[in-house]
């Protein structure tokens, strides 16, 4: 068993807006067939780590994609706002080229005219992520059921990249997953858009 804090960001399964390419914010779309039978075959992959508390975006492609792994793992399932995804504005419903059409200045810093401010997305994901931490063991495991822009945006932050830099974290695929653990004080990027489980580390980095 580990003896280490680890944290696992889980993104949600597909929706019919993902294979269409529209952005979709805080619209709340559910998980398609194929979203179902992604969360299903994850869930029984990450049941497997025994993890300890289970946190989740309360929209419904998140909250759905996270009702798996609570019952493959027997777990309960806290839902926090905080985690939803970035809001999207006049953005939300429309498809990157569409989108790129009529702001594509903006578009290409994503930098969306009447939307959240990433720095606020950041905030309001670092908060939610430490108040699940408070409960989480301190040999536990941790996992946060969210959405690809917000996602990104915890890691970046609890890496100490800035905003700016985010760009830094590569996306992560639908229903794939980020592993964060602390050492020595300091959070370390273990795992990056994963759909597998690891190999055990034999040798440690410090020889």
């Amino acid at each position: 068993m580990s003896e280490t804090l680890r944290v696992l960001f889980w993104r949600h399964g597909r929706t019919a807006w993902n294979v269409e390419n529209r952005f979709q914010g805080q619209t709340d779309i559910g998980l398609d067939r194929v979203g179902h039978a992604q969360a299903e075959r994850a869930a029984g992959l990450l049941a497997t780590l025994t993890p300890d508390l289970l946190v989740a975006s309360d929209l419904e492609r998140a909250a759905d994609t996270a009702g798996y792994l609570g019952r493959a793992a027997d777990l309960r399932i806290d839902y926090d706002k905080g985690l939803r995804e970035r809001y999207g504005g006049s953005w939300e419903g429309l498809t990157g080229v569409e989108i790129a059409r009529r702001w594509p200045a903006e578009y290409a810093g994503m930098d969306i005219p009447d939307g959240e401010d990433v720095a606020e997305v950041g905030d309001r994901m670092q908060a939610a992520v430490d108040r699940a931490l408070e409960r989480t063991p301190a040999d536990g495991l941790l996992v946060v059921v969210s959405h690809g822009a917000a996602l990104r945006m915890a890691l970046s932050r609890m890496l100490g990249v800035p905003d700016e830099q985010r760009e830094i974290l590569g996306p992560i695929s639908n229903c794939s997953w980020s592993m964060l653990a602390r050492r020595r004080d300091t959070w370390r990027l273990m795992e990056h858009n994963a759909a597998s489980l690891p190999e055990p580390v034999v040798l440690s980095d410090d020889t």
